[in-house]
């Protein structure tokens, strides 16, 4: 299975795009910006649908009304994270595949951080019809947010791997 990976990593390194953004004094810095700003779309939505769940903040909405009226916003930036993620592993993607901190963040914590936004999205919408959500409600967005920050300090510490 590494072999399959390696030769998959060297393949993308190959690809002119990848290329394109290692060979480039200005490409790499601006494809992370992208990431980056896509990052911060995608968990400023999901932070503040748990803050709400958690009882903070106004109370001019539910929950679920917020998690309704931020849910495009959320998954655009879902998406240009993954298009900015995806093209800064390819330019340097055999480095990364053998990063500790790379395989934590990519192998468990951004998979189950995932399945558990999904989970507490659509909990949110039987959760958060009420000014005042359940205490499991509480408590599920609190671990979305322990999840997410795990994922941030993988992503950080992938530079120091």
């Amino acid at each position: 299975m590494h072999g399959f990976f390696n030769a998959l990593a060297k393949w993308l390194e190959s690809t002119f795009w990848a290329t394109d953004i290692r060979s480039s004094l200005w490409i790499y810095p601006y494809v992370q910006l992208i990431h980056f700003s896509g990052l911060s779309l995608w968990l400023g939505t999901n932070i503040v649908v748990d803050l709400r769940l958690m009882g903070v903040g106004r109370r001019r909405q539910t929950a679920a009304q917020l998690s309704e009226g931020l849910f495009a916003w959320n998954w655009i930036g879902f998406c240009i994270v993954v298009l900015g993620g995806f093209l800064l592993f390819s330019s340097i993607a055999t480095t990364y595949i053998v990063n500790i901190a790379f395989e934590m963040k990519l192998g468990i914590f951004v998979p189950l951080a995932l399945m558990w936004h999904i989970f507490v999205q659509r909990k949110t919408r039987v959760w958060g019809r009420s000014v005042d959500t359940p205490g499991i409600a509480k408590l599920a967005g609190l671990i979305e947010l322990l999840l997410w920050l795990c994922v941030v300090t993988a992503a950080v510490e992938i530079p120091n791997n």
